[in-house]
Formats: structure tokens, sequence, C-alpha cells
């Protein structure tokens, strides 16, 4: 006997290229409520194919979670209606037969869209390597446990660490602001003794980038705690802030 399968309206903005005005498109989909978001996308793809129409362009990798490349808006939240998941890990049974689902982009200034659903999210990358690098010797496996660090920090530095990058967070912001991305990849370091001697620098050069390339800034709505999919607190926000504010000291202590 052969599964039910949900019919569904999908809205799906179609754009060719960051210069060109884009639009949403109607496709009608008969999917299993078994099958991901993403497998939804394919078989949609698949039947699009077989029409000589051209494919919907998105972006996934890993489909498990982690890579955070898989973000999409869909029915107006980053990574859908579900919380604390990607998109890779929406499931079809979520909604319901003869729902009209609206699927878009990331929408951001700092995201510009290269095709369909897919955002040029390469200023993270620019962020991180504006951080640059931990200086002290950490050694190798066995050194693990060569400098203490108290199990509430250490969590804490690892919570940071969860940060996928996917952009939910400059997504859901209404200032499409960057501050919870950027201050999850300080804190994971500016809490540890490891990352303590470049921790000031760090932050500074950080928060630079993230400027310069159009990020808004953070207006405390925690739109971007709500939706990030790894619930990045934004206490983390603050312990940036207060990093920034103390880089700013010590650049005058030194000039004395």
């Amino acid at each position: 006997m052969e599964a039910k399968k949900n019919n569904l309206r999908l809205k799906i903005w179609r754009q060719k290229n960051v210069n060109s005005a884009g639009g949403f498109v109607d496709y009608d989909v008969q999917v299993s409520p078994d099958a991901s978001f993403l497998e939804m996308l394919d078989e949609l793809n698949n039947s699009l194919e077989l029409k000589g129409e051209e494919a919907v362009h998105f972006e996934s990798d890993c489909r498990e979670g982690i890579c955070g490349t898989c973000g999409l808006v869909i029915n107006g939240r980053p990574h859908g209606p579900i919380p604390r998941i990607a998109t890779c890990q929406l499931h079809m049974r979520n909604f319901k037969d003869g729902e009209t689902i609206w699927i878009e982009p990331f929408r951001a200034k700092a995201f510009p869209v290269i095709k369909d659903l897919i955002v040029d999210r390469s200023g993270f990358d620019v962020i991180l390597a504006a951080g640059g690098y931990i200086s002290v010797n950490t050694g190798g496996v066995p050194d693990a446990n060569a400098i203490p660090i108290p199990k509430e920090t250490a969590s804490l530095s690892m919570d940071a660490a969860a940060c996928i990058g996917c952009g939910a967070c400059v997504a859901a912001c209404k200032n499409a602001s960057a501050m919870l991305f950027v201050s999850a990849k300080v804190s994971q370091y500016a809490l540890l003794p490891q990352g303590q001697p470049e921790r000031y620098r760090r932050v500074e050069r950080m928060v630079k980038v993230m400027d310069e390339l159009g990020f808004g800034s953070c207006t405390n709505t925690y739109a971007c705690e709500a939706e990030c999919p790894k619930g990045i607190s934004v206490t983390n926000i603050a312990r940036m802030n207060r990093d920034f504010v103390m880089a700013k000291f010590k650049n005058k202590e030194e000039l004395v």
C-alpha cells in the first residue's frame, strides 16, 4: 500500500543573480510526511528537470545540522517553525496537507543573493580571518589537562563554540546584525586561558570588519537567540561588548 502523501503549494523565491530582480514562483508538490525539507526540494528539482525546467538552486552539505549551509527562511522564520534545528533537520510532517509554504533566502545587505535561495555568506569567513590566531602553544593530546580550566568556564566556551555560522541570527534580526555570531566566536576564545594574549586585539579586529561589511547594530530584541539552531545565548554579546570597551582602555594605556 502506497504511503499517504501531502499536497502542498510552494511559493519559492527565484532570482537569477545579485543584479536581477527576483520574485516568488508557485509550485504544487506531493510529498511524504517522512521526507525532510531538503528531500522535498530535491524531489521538486527532479520533476522540474524532467520537464526541461531549471532546478531551484539551494545550498546544503552535511544535512545533519552541523555545517550551517542549508539556511532558508520558511514561512517567515529562519530554518522554519521548529526551534533549535537547522533547515536540513526539518521534516514535512510539520506541515499540514494543503498548506502553502513560503520559501526564501536569508535577507541581509551583507548576504547578497547569488541565485534563488543561495546567498553569499563569505563575510563570516572574513570576520573569522580578522580574528587571527591563538599564539599559545597548546601542546598535544597528552597536554590537554596541563592548564586547569573550571568546568563552568569550559562549558560556556564550548556552548559558544557550538555556533555553526549559518547566519540565522542575521536573517532574524531587523537590523541584520551579526553580533550573536561574532560574539560567539569571540567568546569561545576569550573565556579560555589560551585565548588571552590576543583577546582584546581580536575583538577589535572582528568588530571592525563586521561593521565594514555592512552588518547592522544590535538593539537587543533577542530574535537572534530565538532563531539560532544551536541556542547561542545573547550573554555572549554582553561579554563581547565589555571586551570591546576594555580594548579601548588598553589602547589608551599603551599610548601613555
